[in-house]
């Protein structure tokens, strides 16, 4: 995958707890959390590539 760019929709939305959770919709069951909502997307970003090898 070295060298394609593939972008996909990130939603986050905080829980109740006031953790950051994102997710891909177009993934089915990829998604983390994060402190942040910058910690957040730098999970997603390595969700994505472990969902897409799965």
């Amino acid at each position: 995958m070295e060298g394609k760019s593939l972008n996909y929709t990130v939603l986050i939305e905080q829980d109740e707890d006031g953790v950051y959770v994102a997710k891909v919709p177009d993934i089915p069951g990829c998604y983390t959390q994060g402190k942040t909502v910058e910690q957040a997307m730098e999970r997603i970003r390595e969700a994505i590539q472990v969902c897409l090898k799965a």
